[in-house]
């Protein structure tokens, strides 16, 4: 008799710790984060192994930012730029890495493509193997902060294999604006080819 009430007393402990993971935080988000992958059309862009560090979320490559713990809100104001990982890389070779956002101001009206994020030339394989990629920043990180009532927008990761001894750099008109940038003709200009490895996170504004 004492086996089976010290049986049903823990039983009745697990329920009451499950309610209470399911329960929401005083301000209404629930104290689990269920994160929600792409679908299928989206998860096709991501390629290769390229893991986005954020700090608590992990990697977000192919899954929607979840809106628990202001986690969209800290994204776009808080965290800075992530960690790249690419466990691939070739310890004697140089990467380029490019952030974008094709879905400038918004995915049905992406008239400011490519909105450039971050990028980064120079990068050491070894670096990039190790989570820690260095490199030449040509374009500081910008944190994704999609505008009020535009909808999800993609965060695309390209990662590119540098040529040797080329020297890759922005044009004086680059510089000049981040947004509709002509990715094409830079990725042209500077043979890099198609992207060794690829990922995606989607979000949208933290008060929508």
């Amino acid at each position: 008799m004492e086996l089976l009430r010290a049986a049903l007393l823990a039983a009745a402990l697990l329920g009451a710790a499950v309610r209470a993971e399911e329960t929401p935080w005083g301000d209404g988000h629930p104290r689990t984060c269920f994160f929600e992958l792409l679908s299928s059309l989206d998860n096709k862009f991501c390629r290769g192994d390229l893991e986005v560090i954020y700090p608590e979320l992990g990697d977000v490559g192919c899954t929607y930012i979840p809106e628990c713990r202001q986690y969209r809100q800290r994204i776009s104001r808080e965290w800075s730029s992530p960690r790249v990982r690419y466990p691939r890389a070739d310890k004697s070779k140089k990467y380029v890495l490019v952030m974008v956002d094709p879905d400038a101001p918004s995915r049905a009206d992406p008239r400011n493509r490519f909105w450039r994020h971050w990028l980064v030339t120079d990068i050491r394989g070894a670096d990039l193997r190790a989570g820690t990629p260095g490199g030449r920043v040509l374009t500081e990180y910008v944190r994704p902060a999609p505008p009020s009532r535009s909808g999800y927008h993609r965060y695309q990761f390209r990662l590119y294999e540098q040529p040797a001894h080329e020297a890759v750099a922005l044009s004086a008109e680059e510089l000049m604006s981040l947004g509709a940038w002509s990715m094409e003709r830079f990725v042209e200009r500077f043979r890099l080819g198609s992207p060794v490895a690829s990922t995606q996170f989607l979000t949208k504004h933290y008060g929508d």
